[in-house]
């Protein structure tokens, strides 16, 4: 997945006669706070340089991430078609990229960040985004109370920036402020899945209605050390190579997500949790269902549509209910 081209070209002229050197050195910061999960009260984006290395080696994987998600909920929701949005933690606008291409009908958008930097990036970057109206202002996602209603309202990459004893606070006012969609979007290690699972607990409790990836409300099926985890393949430009000291023209981003909605959606499919496991004649699906088991499936040549169908799966794809069987 490549960000959409008028977003590429403005990131292209927001790094140029950036040197190499800084660029690779503040790169290399901020991935180190990222990993550690660092909570020491410091922005992760605390100026220029810090967010210029992010345009260049994270937002195209956090965009990657943020729109698979929102697919999976315009897949399961073909009807979910917002017109208003709020992101909190926006970043340099990676969700509103995302949303404005996924739901073009998306009218107005609330953008809440905290980095001066980030905003003054995101800011610039808006005039050309797909979405008409956008505003953007600073908040402390950790004490700000009234952000008002709208139809969709995504968190990404932020809970795990916040201190535990506060993540239940942030994740049940933004379902306060959605009036029909939330979408949270963490890392995909093991600590994120924890996360997700926390706040997939809240908001059941809340009476919110799961739309993906869980095919069901009951208690997550997988056992430690596995774990729920996406991936999404990104390409990465010459700059975002040479910055991170990579060879291969691409990265895969690993993340979580959950959305939740104030509407129960149709009845889910069984979902692929892991790359399909493939040889001749045969499939090996892992897989999420409905009635709140995970299973490997095999599936032989012999099967016929089946085969077919389990061939065709990818990893994080719903699948059609017979193949789950």
């Amino acid at each position: 997945m490549e960000l959409p081209a008028a977003l590429r070209e403005a990131v292209d002229r927001a790094l140029e006669g950036v040197a190499l050197s800084d660029l690779a050195r503040a790169s290399a910061a901020l991935s180190q706070r990222y990993r550690a999960e660092i909570r020491d009260g410091r922005l992760h984006v605390a100026d220029d340089l810090a967010a210029q290395a992010y345009l260049a080696t994270r937002l195209p994987a956090t965009y990657a991430a943020i729109r698979a998600s929102l697919e999976a909920v315009a897949a399961r929701c073909p009807d979910f078609a917002p017109r208003t949005m709020l992101d909190v933690g926006a970043g340099p606008g990676s969700a509103l990229w995302a949303a404005g291409t996924c739901w073009p009908g998306i009218a107005r958008a609330d953008m809440v960040e905290a980095s001066p930097a980030m905003r003054r990036w995101g800011e610039q970057f808006a005039g050309a985004a797909p979405v008409p109206q956008v505003s953007w202002r600073a908040a402390d996602v950790e004490t700000e109370a009234d952000y008002g209603r709208h139809d969709l309202v995504t968190l990404a990459y932020v809970l795990d920036e916040l201190a535990p004893e506060i993540r239940d606070r942030v994740v049940l006012r933004l379902w306060e402020a959605s009036a029909d969609m939330l979408v949270i979007v963490e890392p995909g290690t093991p600590a994120g899945w924890r996360r997700i699972l926390a706040a997939r607990s809240l908001l059941i409790a809340a009476g919110a209605h799961l739309v993906a990836p869980c095919p069901h409300a009951a208690a997550c099926p997988l056992i430690e050390p596995d774990w729920c985890h996406f991936a999404r393949r990104v390409a990465r430009s010459r700059l975002h190579r040479l910055s991170k000291d990579a060879d291969v023209p691409w990265e895969d981003e690993k993340f979580i997500y959950l959305a939740a909605a104030r509407r129960p959606p149709e009845p889910a499919a069984s979902r692929v949790l892991a790359p399909p496991r493939t040889g001749s004649g045969r499939v090996t699906l892992k897989l999420c269902r409905p009635d709140g088991t995970a299973t490997e499936r095999f599936f032989s040549r012999r099967e016929g549509a089946a085969y077919k169908a389990a061939r065709r799966a990818g990893w994080g794809d719903t699948c059609a209910r017979g193949l789950s069987a």
